[in-house]
């Protein structure tokens, strides 16, 4: 059976009683998603979508430094966005972080109410 390896930064967010960080098992590192919190306050920082882009992925960069990989490695992303007029500006951030190549990505507008 699998050992799994929790991972955790005072670097990042966290509510360790709630989710971790990230979990590494057969040496896949699957991260929990984050929101533009700085690390140190606790608070969601102040900014537009280009300033939250920054944080949260600054926040996964360090969560993934703590499991001894970086950005350079991500096989699949996800994005939620409140808004899709921010979809532009978000990517403009986006490939500052993932110059070279780009992750597999889903995008989501949670703007939207999905009906059966």
């Amino acid at each position: 059976m699998p050992v799994k390896q929790i991972i955790s930064t005072d670097k990042a967010p966290s509510l360790p009683n709630i989710y971790n960080q990230a979990i590494a098992v057969n040496g896949l590192i699957f991260c929990s998603g984050t929101i533009a919190i700085d690390p140190e306050s606790g608070k969601i920082i102040d900014g537009d979508i280009k300033a939250h882009t920054h944080q949260v992925l600054k926040n996964l960069a360090a969560v993934l430094e703590a499991a001894n990989t970086s950005l350079d490695n991500v096989v699949k992303l996800n994005v939620y966005l409140s808004d899709m007029d921010n979809f532009t500006a978000m990517n403009e951030v986006y490939v500052q972080y993932f110059p070279n190549e780009k992750p597999c990505r889903t995008r989501q507008d949670t703007s939207l109410e999905y009906r059966c």
